[in-house]
C-alpha cells in the first residue's frame, strides 16, 4: 500500500474515532476499556514491585494473577473488537488518550493499604466503562461483544472482592456510593 493510501485510511480512522467518541458506540467504549486494561497492567506491576514488608510476599500471588488475567483479557478484547469490525487502539498515545485510569509515580512510596485500595478503585472505574459498553453492545445487537464484556465485569467484581477482603472490607464498601433515596418513600 502506498504512503498516500495509508495516510488516507489513517485519517478516515481518526475522523471516525472522533465521531464515535463524541456519540459513544459499543466499539468506542470498548476501546476505552482496552486502554484502561493497558494502563492497569502498568499500575498492577508498579503496585506489585513496591509492596513491602510481610504483606508483600502474601500479596505477590494475587497481583501476579491479576497481571496475568489482565494481559489475557487485553489480547482477547482486542480480538473481539477486530471480530466486530472495529479498530482497537494500538498506540501508547491512544491508550493515554482513551484511558480513564491515571498513573502516578508517587504511588511507589505509598503503603500497602493505599496500593491495594488504589487497585480496587481502578477495577471499579473500569466497571463503569464496561457497564456502558455492555448497554451499548446490547442496543447495537452485538451479543458476542456483550457476552465478553459481561464476563470481564464478573472477573473485575471478583478482583474487587479479593482486594477489598485484604483491606478488611466487603466487596463494594467505600467503592460505590450508597443511594440515600432508597430509604425514602
Amino acid at each position: 500500500m502506498s504512503e498516500e493510501a495509508i495516510e488516507v485510511r489513517y485519517q478516515a480512522e481518526v475522523k471516525q474515532a472522533d465521531t464515535d467518541h463524541h456519540t459513544p458506540t459499543a466499539g468506542a467504549m470498548t476501546g476505552h476499556i482496552l486502554a484502561n486494561l493497558q494502563v492497569n497492567n502498568v499500575k498492577l506491576h508498579q503496585a506489585s514491585w513496591f509492596l513491602d514488608g510481610f504483606a508483600a510476599e502474601a500479596l505477590q500471588p494475587l497481583y501476579t494473577e491479576l497481571i496475568s488475567a489482565g494481559r489475557k483479557n487485553f489480547d482477547a478484547l482486542a480480538k473481539v473488537l477486530l471480530d466486530e469490525n472495529e479498530l482497537p487502539p494500538s498506540t501508547s498515545a491512544e491508550y493515554g488518550s482513551y484511558a480513564m485510569l491515571e498513573e502516578d509515580g508517587r504511588n511507589k512510596y505509598r503503603g500497602n493499604t493505599e496500593l491495594v485500595d488504589i487497585t480496587a478503585h481502578d477495577y471499579a472505574t473500569q466497571n463503569m466503562f464496561i457497564d456502558r459498553a455492555i448497554a451499548l453492545a446490547d442496543k447495537e445487537n452485538r451479543p458476542a461483544m456483550a457476552a465478553f464484556l459481561t464476563d470481564l465485569r464478573g472477573q473485575n467484581n471478583q478482583a474487587i472482592r479479593r482486594l477489598q477482603a485484604v483491606l478488611g472490607k466487603t466487596a463494594w464498601e467505600g467503592l460505590v456510593e450508597e443511594d440515600d433515596d432508597d430509604d425514602e418513600d
